[in-house]
């Protein structure tokens, strides 16, 4: 009694009698597993299983291709036509509708299906994934502050500053460049137009110095000390073209003998390169120099009317000078073949150009947009589209114009007209108001031109801030809107003026015909007016509220 209360008090039985041995048996077996010759034994029964194998798969191989060659040589040729038959129905089939498409819809059917939906699962994409929750509020600032859209960029349709941005100081007598804006101009012009090797040569040891001159006269001063020193001077002649010419006419006078010279150069530069690598610095000093000339003239020619002319000189500089697309010279020919009406050409430079893995612009996206917009903003009517809804076409126009939204909000206000323009800076911000203020002035006349574009771009370009309620936190297609633009398009924009004319529109176009009216008897009787009007500065028709009196100069 006494044993039993026990056993039962502890609450535990005896153990298990066929665990036990199980368990002593395992343990002998880990054991002897662990002995060396019991490893080479387990060594080689895998050899054995992967010479079997391998042994075993050519034989099935040769059976599989004995079985192909047989079924292969039972096939008559009644097969093999009804095959070629079949193929080449189905690829004029695919040939018709991606035709089709095309002309309707004015993109490629393949090439949308691929870039919406191949790419994103072979893993490209155009929007990075956010930032890991794991990083603080500080790494992620920091890392936005860092995103290519906060980066400063050379306008590619930027003024001549003395045939169109002096024009403008002439009549109100404000500075239409902030200080901050030529500085990164001069900055660009000594990286681009000078190199270590200029110390060797008196003109281009004078113009190294040139471009560090804060007066526009002692630049000058300095360029024609430069021409005195080497009547083939390149640099000088840029400099002159921009700075003193009066009139796009005199400034193509300029570069075309900067032209001339900087050919020389650059051909001299090709034949020693490889010597050293101060000769190399020098090749790519003289490429910088002639690419920039080129494009120069082209924008001349744009500008004096001759168009084909400067669709050409884009396309040529570009096939020359193929590794340069960072100076986005594709933006050039895109304004310009707009101005052609030229609209297949556009859609061919921008399916080169509106990719996944290239920097994105306003003139990209909004181009993009324009062409959907074209195929239905005609017969676009937001009371029928309410009743009957959207058809496939019009919900990709509406799709591009929300793309573009959201890569650069600041532009429809301009384009539709709610903002009055000012001249555009030397610099842009991309996704900032100063971008915006560049494209809407060379691209308005543009919108205008299709009927009922600006219609739809009125319509629809509110909802994109209904898809992205919160675009400073968060993006859709791009990255989420970068909160350092307002600081950096402070800098680039003169601040009373670009302060006055957004609050201020109606008022401010009052004032500044009021300033015309004024100063016209004077500027009747200088110098840049007494010139031919063929000569004159050229602005974009309807491109600003204002423009009426630069149109006077084309």
């Amino acid at each position: 009694m006494a044993e039993g209360g026990g056993s039962g008090g502890s609450g535990r039985g005896p153990p298990c009698p066929g665990a036990a041995s199980a368990f002593r048996r395992w343990e002998q077996l880990r054991r002897r597993a662990a002995t060396p010759w019991a490893r080479g034994l387990l060594a080689v029964a895998a050899g054995l299983g992967l010479l079997y194998a391998v042994l075993r798969v050519p034989v099935r191989l040769r059976d599989g291709l004995a079985a192909a060659t047989m079924f292969l040589s039972t096939l008559t040729p009644k097969f093999y036509f009804a095959l070629t038959v079949t193929s080449s129905f189905i690829s004029g089939l695919i040939f018709v509708f991606e035709w089709w498409h095309f002309r309707k819809y004015g993109t490629s059917f393949i090439e949308q299906v691929s870039v919406s939906h191949l790419r994103p699962l072979i893993g490209g994409a155009e929007n990075s994934p956010p930032a890991p929750a794991a990083f603080s509020a500080g790494e992620n600032e920091t890392s936005r502050q860092n995103m290519p859209e906060c980066k400063v960029w050379r306008n590619p349709l930027n003024l001549f500053r003395g045939a169109e941005y002096s024009r403008y100081m002439w009549v109100t007598g404000k500075e239409p460049l902030t200080y901050y804006d030529m500085n990164l101009s001069a900055q660009d012009h000594q990286t681009f137009f000078t190199c270590d090797t200029d110390v060797l040569r008196p003109s281009d040891t004078v113009m190294q110095k040139a471009w560090r001159e804060r007066s526009p006269q002692a630049r000058i001063k300095a360029a024609y000390q430069a021409l005195e020193l080497n009547n083939d001077c390149a640099t000088a002649y840029v400099l002159l073209a921009e700075e003193e010419a009066t009139t796009i006419v005199d400034a193509e006078k300029y570069f075309k003998q900067a032209l001339k010279a900087g050919e020389m150069i650059y051909r001299k530069s090709q034949n020693c390169h490889s010597q050293s690598p101060q000769h190399e610095a020098q090749l790519r000093r003289d490429t910088n120099v002639l690419v920039y000339v080129k494009r120069r003239l082209a924008m001349c020619a744009r500008k004096l009317g001759r168009i084909r002319e400067a669709v050409k000189m884009m396309r040529d500089l570009m096939k020359e000078f193929p590794l340069l697309s960072m100076l986005n010279i594709h933006e050039n020919l895109l304004e310009a073949l707009l101005e052609l009406q030229a609209y297949a050409d556009v859609q061919a430079v921008l399916a080169k150009y509106d990719d996944i893995s290239l920097p994105k612009s306003a003139a990209i996206c909004y181009t993009a947009a324009l062409l959907k917009a074209r195929a239905v903003s005609e017969r676009f009517s937001p009371e029928t589209a309410s009743k009957r809804g959207l058809s496939t076409a019009e919900i990709n126009a509406v799709e591009a114009i929300h793309r573009a939204v959201e890569f650069n909000p600041h532009v429809p206000k301009y384009l539709l007209e709610m903002k009055s323009l000012v001249l555009p800076p030397e610099h842009i911000l991309k996704r900032g108001d100063s971008e915006a203020v560049a494209y809407a002035f060379f691209h308005l006349q543009h919108w205008k031109r299709i009927e009922g574009a600006l219609n739809l771009l009125h319509c629809t370009w509110e909802g994109t801030f209904r898809m992205i309620p919160y675009p400073l936190e968060k993006g859709h297609l791009f990255y989420p809107y970068p909160s350092c633009t307002e600081t950096a398009d402070r800098e680039l924009l003169p601040t009373m003026l670009a302060l006055l004319t957004h609050q201020f529109p109606e008022l401010m176009v009052t004032f500044v015909k009021a300033m015309i009216v004024l100063m016209i008897p004077f500027l009747m009787f200088s110098e840049g007016f007494r010139k031919p009007m063929a000569s004159r500065i050229w602005i974009p028709p309807g491109s600003t509220d204002w423009s009426w009196w630069m149109g006077c100069s084309v």
